[in-house]
């Protein structure tokens, strides 16, 4: 979760996604333009149940703490249930994912004619637009949103629902927003979506993820480090295959939409690839690329998950060689078909995601061994009012640097040292 005041005293608390990040930016604009204040803005997230609950208790934590405030209640999880939303009695407003993106409600907010509840049919939308950000809270890594929506239905996921279909942001719109980044100082750019390898497929010529990526490398030779958010690597093309291994600028760090690693659960779960697809894509990536790190979203407990099915995903970490983990307990949502599977015990699902993590954390731990002594370049992201920075550098290593960081948005040569379980410590050296 994360705040971002706007210069008119508005605020949005942002749950999720780094798609969520960059709306909530989105909004902070038109908060500002619109003259909006005394608001607080909150962009949900409906990945889980807990997610929705979470959201709840900051909004009923926000009004006891100022109770004169405004309160609207945006994203996915207000999308898929308006209604438990407006049934609060903290909440003044609720406004759909789509709604959010437009100046329009926070104009009718301002002047006092915003209807309780504006929330459309989100599978209606057929395009998503490039928003030209103005500015980003911490000057240093930038958010492009190049699509929205997802035309699959893996059994476990609410998110098309909040969501709508894939669209896509047309490529001269992207590169535009690229260029405009790069001319204000921004060395990092992430493109962002919610089926990111879906790109393109509902575009004139229907150019790919990789067509794209190569495009932006191609036109905006300023850009120095471009990175991609979460991908279904069953969907990797040629060309983005070519751009992950051949060019320096976009950063040897991947993560992997994978959820699972036992090819029945994969099944159950309708997604579209098995363990050796996965498998085979990390082998093949790695042998072009050594250097490369690769992230992965995995779901523990999933509906009649076995303990040997279990040990499938924790043997894939290590088939994989992955090192970011992000792990889910499994979480039914209502109106999934995962839901209406027979459920392990929650007690059950916890343990397994401990493991799992716990797991992670030794993969962490092996990365940070072997990365010691390394020469790296960190984007310095924060400065501490001691003159100490923290940042991350090509793999998304977190780096602490004591000393000789100047500026947020620099990118620092450094020396890395291994010397503790969340972050390593980084040197300035000469370039």
């Amino acid at each position: 979760m994360s705040s971002t005041p706007t210069q008119q005293d508005a605020e949005i608390v942002t749950f999720g996604c780094r798609l969520n990040a960059y709306e909530s930016e989105v909004m902070a604009g038109h908060a500002s333009r619109t003259g909006l204040d005394n608001t607080v803005i909150f962009n949900t997230c409906a990945v889980t149940a807990e997610a929705a609950r979470q959201a709840r208790q900051a909004i009923r934590r926000t009004h006891r703490e100022r109770p004169d405030a405004r309160i609207i209640v945006t994203g996915c999880a207000a999308q898929v249930d308006p209604a438990s939303f407006a049934d609060m009695p903290e909440v003044s407003h609720v406004i759909g994912n789509q709604e959010k993106l437009s100046e329009a409600p926070f104009r009718d907010l301002k002047a006092d004619r915003l209807e309780r509840v504006r929330v459309n049919d989100i599978m209606s939308v057929r395009e998503t637009a490039g928003h030209m950000i103005e500015s980003f809270g911490d000057r240093a890594r930038a958010f492009v949103q190049i699509q929205n929506g997802c035309n699959h239905r893996c059994t476990f996921c609410i998110i098309p629902y909040g969501r709508g279909n894939s669209r896509s942001v047309p490529m001269g719109g992207v590169v535009d927003q690229i260029k405009a980044l790069v001319d204000q100082g921004f060395g990092e750019v992430v493109l962002t979506g919610v089926d990111l390898t879906s790109y393109g497929e509902d575009l004139p010529g229907t150019p790919t993820l990789g067509t794209l990526v190569q495009k932006i490398l191609s036109l905006v030779p300023g850009l120095q480090r471009l990175r991609i958010s979460s991908i279904d690597s069953i969907e990797v093309d040629d060309a983005l295959m070519d751009a992950i291994t051949g060019d320096p600028r976009l950063m040897p760090h991947l993560h992997l939409s994978l959820q699972a690693g036992d090819n029945m659960i994969l099944k159950r779960m309708k997604r579209r690839h098995l363990r050796e697809d996965a498998i085979r894509f990390c082998e093949t990536v790695r042998a072009r690329r050594p250097e490369i790190t690769f992230g992965a979203d995995i779901i523990a407990g999933f509906p009649t998950e076995t303990e040997e099915m279990f040990e499938n995903s924790l043997k894939l970490v290590e088939d994989c060689g992955l090192t970011w983990l992000h792990v889910f307990p499994y979480s039914a949502r209502e109106g999934t078909p995962a839901a209406r599977m027979p459920q392990l015990p929650g007690d059950v699902r916890k343990a397994r995601a401990a493991r799992l993590r716990a797991l992670g954390d030794a993969r962490v731990a092996d990365l940070f061994s072997a990365a010691h002594g390394a020469n790296a370049r960190v984007l310095v992201e924060r400065i501490a009012d001691d003159g100490s920075a923290t940042g991350h550098d090509e793999r998304f290593i977190p780096v602490h640097i004591p000393s000789g960081a100047r500026a947020a948005g620099d990118i620092l040569p450094v020396r890395l040292a291994d010397t503790g379980p969340n972050a390593m410590t980084g040197t300035p050296i000469d370039p």
